[in-house]
C-alpha cells in the first residue's frame, strides 16, 4: 500500500517482506521483478540495487504495541528495526544512502518501554547521518476508517533542507500531545537533531463509512436473523441505546462492530460493541485473538448484520476496486489490516518527500 500511495512518479528498486502470501498479492497487482520474499536478516547488499532516494520501512507492531506483550525493540517482530537499519548502514558504507528514510507504525512506539525505543529509534538514525521528526496521521482525515499512525522521517543530515517543509515548533493536528510528550523526553542530544516537519492539511473529508458498503458483497454473507439478535444480546446498555436511536432516526444507519472482553463486577464477559458516526474502527489483522470487524445496517425496525467484506476493507485502505485481492477471506483481510492507508503515503510524498529528494526524473524507493 506504500507502493500505490507514492504513486507512478517513483520507480521502485526493491521490495522486501517475509510473508509468502502478502508477497504474492504484490507481485499479482506490482510484479516480482524486484520482489523478495524473505525475512529482512536474510538480505545481502547485492540484493539492494541502485541509490535510492527513499526507503521505506513498516516494521511489526505487535512488540511495540498497546495490545502487544510489550517486548518492544529487543522482541523478534519489532526487532527487525535493527536489520533495517544495519541495511541502511551497508548503502551508507556504500555511498549510497538515501536521501530520505520513512518508517511507519502504531502510536504505542512513542511510550514503548517508558520512551526508551523512541529515543533508540532517533538515536540510530543520528548514527547513520541523518536529521529527523515525526507526524502522527489518522487515516480518518482521508478515508472513513479510524487509523492514527506514528511516521517518522528522516533526512540526510549532508541534503539541503528546503523551505517551508520544517518549522520551529509542533503543529497540529500531525504534532499531537503524544508526540510533543516523548519529543520532551528525549535527550538533548537527541533533540538537537530534531525537525518538525510541515504539511498542510488535506480538504475535508466528504466520504463516509456507507458510502463504501457493498449490498451484495462476494467475500462474505449477512448474517440469519438468530445470528443478528445473538450480537444484539451481546451489547450492553449503552450500545443497545446506539442501535434504538439509529432506529428511531428514520433513515438508514450503517455502523461498525467489534467484540471485545470486558470485566464486568470482576467477571469477563464478550461484549459487541458498536458506532453509528460514519466511521469504521481501525482494522486489525484476524490473528492473535483479535476480532474481526463486523458491520451493522439499521433501517427503522429492520437490523442486518455480517462481517466487513473484503472489499470493504481495501476501501477504507483507499485501495482502487481494480486492486487484485487474494481470494481468501483471512488473507485479504490481514492484507488490509496489516497496511498503511494509501491516501496518507500520498499526502506524505506530495507534501513531503518530493520536496525533500533532490529534484530528477523517476525517484527511486
Amino acid at each position: 500500500m506504500a507502493r500505490a500511495g507514492l504513486g507512478t512518479g517513483w520507480d521502485c528498486l526493491l521490495a522486501n517482506d517475509f510473508d509468502a502470501k502478502k508477497a504474492a498479492s504484490y507481485a499479482q497487482n506490482w510484479g516480482d521483478d524486484h520482489l523478495i520474499c524473505d525475512d529482512i536478516r536474510n538480505l545481502a547488499p547485492e540484493d539492494m540495487p541502485g541509490a535510492p532516494d527513499l526507503v521505506w520501512g513498516s516494521f511489526p507492531c505487535q512488540d511495540l504495541s498497546l495490545a502487544g506483550m510489550g517486548g518492544g525493540l529487543k522482541a523478534a517482530r519489532s526487532g527487525t528495526f535493527w536489520p533495517f537499519v544495519h541495511h541502511i548502514q551497508t548503502l551508507r558504507d556504500d555511498g549510497r544512502a538515501p536521501a530520505v528514510i520513512a518508517l511507519e507504525n502504531v502510536l504505542g512506539t512513542l511510550t514503548s518501554h517508558k520512551g526508551k525505543d523512541f529515543a533508540a529509534i532517533c538515536r540510530a538514525l543520528r548514527d547513520l547521518g541523518y536529521l529527523y521528526g515525526a507526524v502522527v496521521m489518522d487515516a480518518a482525515l482521508f478515508v472513513p476508517q479510524s487509523r492514527p499512525r506514528l511516521i517518522i522521517v528522516a533526512l540526510r543530515a549532508d541534503l539541503a533542507l528546503p523551505d517551508g517543509v520544517s518549522g520551529q515548533s509542533p503543529q497540529d493536528p500531525w504534532h499531537n500531545k503524544a508526540l510533543r510528550t516523548a519529543f520532551e523526553g528525549l535527550p538533548k542530544s537527541l533533540q538537537k537533531h530534531w525537525l518538525w516537519w510541515q504539511m498542510p492539511l488535506p480538504p475535508e473529508r466528504i466520504l463516509r463509512f456507507a458510502d463504501l458498503v457493498e449490498d451484495f458483497p462476494k467475500s462474505t454473507k449477512w448474517h440469519s436473523k438468530q445470528d443478528t439478535r445473538a450480537l444484539l444480546s451481546m451489547m450492553s446498555e449503552v450500545n443497545l441505546a446506539k442501535v434504538e436511536t439509529a432506529k428511531a432516526s428514520g433513515v438508514r444507519m450503517v455502523g461498525t462492530l467489534y467484540k471485545r472482553t470486558r470485566v464486568e463486577h470482576g467477571i469477563k464477559v464478550q461484549r459487541a460493541e458498536v458506532r453509528f458516526d460514519e466511521i469504521a474502527g481501525c482494522l486489525r489483522t484476524p490473528a492473535g485473538g483479535s476480532s474481526r470487524q463486523l458491520i451493522m445496517v439499521v433501517e427503522r425496525d429492520e437490523i442486518r448484520s455480517r462481517l466487513i467484506s473484503t472489499r470493504e476493507t481495501a476501501r477504507l485502505m483507499g485501495l482502487p476496486d481494480s486492486y487484485k485481492l487474494p481470494e481468501r477471506y483471512n488473507e485479504a483481510y490481514h492484507l488490509t489490516g496489516d497496511g498503511v492507508a494509501v491516501p496518507v503515503v500520498r499526502h506524505l510524498s506530495q507534501h513531503l518527500f518530493e520536496k525533500l529528494v533532490p529534484a530528477k526524473q523517476g525517484a527511486r524507493a
